[in-house]
């Protein structure tokens, strides 16, 4: 969440990479619509706990910018827009689909304070063309929206609606557009990305995606995905893992449990052995890959057994970067009307959860050691490897370039490096290609890309 300032128009944001991507669309709509002296909160609605702070962030705006207008959108505005426009802080409430669309800034008294249509009538995702992303190296690209599947824990379905695809032309164009801005890195985001390509003539995969990009953007250094779900990893991004460099050797999976019961409770579309393939078969091809999960403490009937399956999971799978959420029942899902595990359990599970992580973590650290690796320049003196670990250096390098960096320790949560000389086109290690055929073109030049405007 950034921090307000007294200027005309600050768009707040909350949760994921995409919200994060879509704050931009709605700080250009604005700006075009003429809106002033405003605030807009652009919500979350996966815990109880981010609405929470989306309504403790508005009421503190309304005390320090007591004239300003105040939006507020986004997927919790959309789930239970009702709730925001009884805030007597709340001068606008506006739904997923209306937050990005032209003239929604403009002045309509007749339309009400409320604004929030049927977010499952929505059929497309628009093209939208921005041109990086305030205040960070990297850019995000919108390339899906909406989510076909009901787990049984999640509202965001309700908040973002069904499936829908950004046409690869498009995102292509986007990608481009960001690459000659000068981002050095692009991620591309969705809320469930893996589906993308489902409902488009032809059903293309997002492995075809990547590789379209990675073709017709040469001048792209890196390629990054957001969370992508375990049961689907096509054939044409495993051959883009192998194959090409620029696509960055890190996957964060959307796997929540490692027991096969609560993954069924759960309405998760793979089990445990499912996980496991997938990891191993990125790991034959891409050695060097890393992999973050996101994990739920204390799902509602989990036992003490089935926990330790998924505690279990952090090692076996080789995971290093843990995303761990406490069980947080969302009115309105399956799992609110679960039998619930006492919360001092739940709170327990997810501490020995993060301590798993935090072993883990050290474990990957201690393995960078000594490795001169490919950095992007995330702020002063701070990095984010290609692998996604993050790492602090002395030396100067400008937000967003990428330098090469040798790792010589760590402090149990990021690595410590100091600048290496020379370029560095490659990381060191080995890359195994099993069963694909070695890339005809050599990985785009890394460091001398025409700085960002």
């Amino acid at each position: 969440m950034s921090d307000l300032a007294a200027k005309d128009v600050d768009v707040i944001t909350f949760g994921c990479r995409l919200n994060a991507y879509e704050s931009e669309i709605i700080r250009k709509q604005a700006a075009a619509d003429g809106l002033s002296d405003a605030i807009v909160f652009n919500t979350c609605a996966v815990t109880g706990e981010a609405v929470r702070q989306a309504r403790q962030a508005i009421r503190k705006a309304r005390r320090e910018r007591p004239g300003a207008k105040l939006i507020v959108t986004g997927c919790a505005a959309q789930i239970d827009p009702a709730a925001f426009a009884a805030m007597d802080e709340v001068d606008l409430v506006l739904g997923n689909a209306e937050k990005s669309a032209a003239g929604s800034y403009l002045p309509a008294p007749e339309l009400g304070r409320v604004r929030v249509n049927d977010i499952m009538s929505v059929r497309e995702t628009a093209g939208h063309l921005i041109d990086g992303l305030k205040d960070r190296a990297r850019a995000y690209v919108e390339v899906q929206n909406g989510c076909d599947h009901r787990c049984t824990f999640c509202i965001i379905p309700y908040g973002r609606g069904n499936s829908r695809s950004a046409a690869a032309g498009e995102v292509v164009a986007q990608v481009k557009r960001l690459a000659n801005q000068g981002y050095r890195e692009v991620v591309l985001t969705g809320v469930d990305v893996t589906s993308w390509g489902s409902d488009l003539p032809g059903a293309p995969t997002l492995g075809q995606l990547v590789a379209r990009i990675l073709k017709l953007v040469p001048e792209l250094p890196r390629l990054r995905l957001s969370s992508i779900d375990a049961a689907e990893i096509d054939t044409d991004l495993l051959r883009c893992l192998a194959e090409e460099l620029r696509l960055m050797p890190y996957l964060h999976l959307s796997l929540q449990a490692g027991d096969d019961m609560i993954l069924k409770r759960m309405k998760r579309r793979h089990l445990r052995a499912d996980a496991l393939k997938l990891v191993a078969e990125v790991r034959s091809v891409r050695p060097d890959t890393a992999f973050g999960a996101d994990l739920i403490a204390g799902f509602p009937t989990e036992s003490d057994a089935m926990f330790e399956n998924t505690l279990s999971l952090v090692k076996e799978a080789g995971l290093s970067f843990l995303h761990v959420f406490p069980f947080s029942a969302r009115p309105g899902t399956p799992a609110a009307r679960m039998p619930p595990v006492a919360r001092a359990v739940v709170k327990e599970r997810a501490a020995r959860l993060r301590a798993a992580g935090e072993a883990a973590m050290i474990c990957h650290l201690e393995r960078q050691v000594g490795r001169t690796v490919l950095g992007l320049v995330e702020r002063a003196g701070v990095a984010r490897a290609e692998d996604f670990t993050e790492i602090i250096f002395d030396g100067p390098a400008p937000i967003g370039e990428v330098v090469a960096l040798t790792i010589s320790g760590h402090d149990s949560k990021r690595a410590i490096a100091r600048m290496a000389g020379g370029d560095l086109h490659e990381n060191e290690g080995t890359r195994a290609r099993s069963g694909f055929a070695e890339p005809a073109a050599t990985q785009a030049p890394l460091l001398t890309v025409a700085p960002r405007r």
